[in-house]
């Protein structure tokens, strides 16, 4: 099987983990753990770049030596990353003699091939940033960050990288997912289409960095520094050859680089220039994540919301937070973090969902009326309802492969969770309490057997994300922990691996439900309780009654949102009112007309919760049902359930009209369902 490289950044030392570094970080776990699963020798690489003005000015104002600066800074990764699950093979400081002697050496060879040369470089550089920028490029007078430049004339080596704008290009007319999502790879390209001009690769302003060989007043630019740690890491560049950069790099394995956003050009266009000047194959793909916010606003250390992983573990666990962060947020897009909405998935999907799954049959079914031990069934005897589930099971497998497979984790656990609605929607259908009450011992066994096969395939395809919590489930399962080994695929691909006569073992809930006490307690604790208002607000007039009749209008008017205004005047609100809607995208799973209605839909919507809304839309009369199947649209979520037309109705559909008809929101990617819309 081929080998699989993956890499996080390696975080800068001046400051201390947060929850934006932890996402990078247990995506990269995650596909490692998944790698691994699968059966293919894996590699997962992190660490810390410890080089750098910032870095040294950091220092000085600490009254430390850099060295003992840093030395103090990188204990911190480590430890946050131990207590997140992740179970890196490596983890590099850019300090380490190790790095310093490959980075050296790339130099050399970098310089042999004509590629570096001593000029002066006169321009703008952000300390923070540790990036040069053209007057072009300033904003405001400041960096493209918001961060202040300065002004720098010193004598410096440069990197020929204008060389390399036509090599760059058919590069990546060669290799169309080299850069993912494809929204990044066209501003990559279009950056290098301009033209580019040759980079300083030296500084001689401040001393803490790598020397450049045989000219020691200058230090290397940190980021030829810290990129070459993806490969200095494997060993390389070295004259001896190195096993382990002959396995993982790209030449006969797959080496995935996952980055933020913000440092794509110096691993999209940058480190493959260096690595063609050294006659070293680039990695297989880089992946640009997106920006986290916290609860709605920007990190920021003057806010205060800079949120470090380790509070949350503790609260919640390491593999709720892991869950939540690869769920709600898209690998490639933009996220928020919210308080709020991982208790919504802990209790919703997790609770109510998994947990609660595994404890109405291993804690009661099967140790009531089974005697705790896996049921011994025929296959050939299971009805059209058993079989229809492990159909669902062997889709689901597939489409949770195939989106890990394409670095999309929110989408592998999307699918995940149409097995875990499949399964408790099959619970539902089959009531084994009944069966147990009539003494159809028969039908219960088989029953049982098929959740309880479900549950052991959810634990193999989950564990990437919650190794902790799966291997607890299994347990109970009477299965013993997942440890992946080489060269074998243990993905579920066979039913009924779950050997009859195996003693389950019932324990403590999976995900413990917090009351409203303890959930209180818990956001005071992490400084995350919503402020309370100042003064309250006037209490509505209680609406008449309406009609069933009046009752299908207004929903066709609330759901149609670009309604023209009956008033002139219009109310103006406040950020509170709208923060009071929570919007999110949902995942259309059914849909069909509401009898004796020729205005009303009724929709299956999933969320992100345990159980798919129901939701009754006025819009059947632009709309056929199979229009709106598959659709990710719009919905207002904590809307509360009322009842039209004899149905309960949980949400609302949002719409647009005008002259021109109606058209119901959706979105232009293929988002999570369950998505937050801001």
């Amino acid at each position: 099987m081929r080998p699989f490289y993956v890499t996080t950044p390696i975080y800068y030392a001046n400051d201390r983990p947060h929850i934006g570094t932890a996402y990078s970080t247990i995506a990269a776990d995650v596909l490692a753990r998944y790698k691994k699963l699968r059966g293919h020798p894996t590699r997962f690489l992190t660490g810390v770049d410890e080089h750098g003005q910032k870095l040294e000015r950091r220092a000085k104002e600490e009254g430390l030596s850099p060295q003992d600066f840093v030395d103090r800074m990188a204990p911190p990764f480590r430890i946050a990353w131990e207590e997140l699950g992740c179970e890196h093979d490596d983890f590099i400081r850019t300090t380490e003699p190790r790095h310093v002697k490959r980075v050296q050496e790339m130099w050399r060879r970098a310089q042999k091939s004509g590629d570096i040369y001593e000029g002066e470089y006169e321009g703008w550089y952000c300390v923070a940033d540790e990036a040069f920028y053209t007057e072009k490029e300033l904003v405001d007078g400041k960096s493209p960050t918001g961060r202040p430049v300065e002004r720098v004339r010193e004598k410096s080596y440069f990197f020929r990288l204008s060389n390399y704008t036509e090599k760059l290009l058919a590069f990546y007319e060669a290799n169309p997912k080299f850069v993912q999502p494809e929204g990044r790879y066209n501003e990559v390209k279009n950056f290098v289409r301009e033209g580019l001009k040759d980079l300083s690769i030296s500084r001689t302003t401040f001393r803490w960095g790598i020397p450049v060989p045989s000219d020691p007043e200058h230090v290397i630019y940190v980021w030829f520094d810290a990129l070459t740690n993806y490969i200095s890491a494997l060993g390389a560049p070295s004259d001896q050859s190195s096993p382990e950069f002959e396995k993982f790099w790209p030449k006969h394995g797959e080496a995935v680089h996952l980055v933020g956003k913000d440092i794509l050009r110096f691993h999209a266009v940058f480190w493959p220039a260096f690595l063609m000047s050294v006659g070293i194959e680039t990695p297989s793909q880089v992946w640009a994540h997106g920006w986290l916010t916290v609860n709605g606003e920007k990190m920021s250390k003057s806010v205060g919301n800079f949120i470090p992983p380790g509070p949350l573990v503790e609260a919640f666990g390491a593999d709720v937070l892991r869950y939540y962060l690869m769920r709600d947020i898209a690998l490639g897009q933009d996220g928020d973090f919210s308080h709020a909405n991982l208790i919504a998935r802990y209790h919703g999907d997790l609770g109510n969902g998994l947990g609660n799954l595994l404890n109405r049959l291993v804690a009661s079914i099967v140790q009531k009326s089974l005697g705790g031990l896996v049921p011994h069934i025929h296959f050939d005897e299971l009805e059209q309802i058993d079989r229809d589930l492990i159909a669902q099971a062997e889709k689901t497998a597939e489409g949770a492969a195939k989106h890990f497979d394409a670095v999309a984790p929110h989408r592998a656990l999307e699918a995940i969770w149409e097995l875990v609605i499949a399964t408790n929607k099959y619970v539902d259908q089959t009531a084994p309490w009944s069966l147990a009450k009539n003494d159809d011992k028969k039908r219960l066994r088989q029953v049982a057997y098929t959740v309880l096969e479900a549950l052991r395939w959810m634990s193999v395809m989950l564990w990437p994300v919650m190794p902790g919590k799966c291997d607890a489930l299994r347990a109970q399962l009477g299965l013993p922990p997942i440890r992946p080994t080489e060269d074998t695929d243990k993905w579920p691909s066979a039913w009924g691996g779950l050997a009859g006569g195996t003693m389950t073992k019932p324990a403590e809930p999976l995900f413990p439900r917090f009351d409203d006490d303890k959930q209180r307690a818990v956001l005071e604790r992490l400084g995350a309780l919503p402020v309370a208002p100042t003064a309250a607000a006037p209490k509505p007039s209680k609406p008449k009654p309406l009609s069933e009749e009046k009752r299908v209008d207004a929903a066709k008017t609330e759901t149609t949102a670009g309604a023209a205004a009956t008033s002139t005047e219009k109310a103006l609100c406040t950020i509170d009112d709208v923060m009071k809607v929570e919007l999110r995208l949902g995942l259309v799973k059914s849909a069909d007309r509401v009898p004796k209605s020729d205005k009303l839909l009724r929709l299956l919507v999933d969320i992100g919760e345990a159980e798919p809304r129901q939701i009754l839309a006025g819009i059947g009369k632009t709309y056929e049902p199979e229009q709106l199947l598959g659709r990710r649209i719009v919905v207002i979520a904590n809307l509360a359930p009322r009842k039209m037309m004899g149905l309960e109705s949980h949400g609302m559909v949002l719409a647009a009209s005008d002259e021109n008809g109606l058209s119901v929101l959706s979105v232009d990617k293929d988002l999570a369902a369950g998505s937050i819309v801001k």
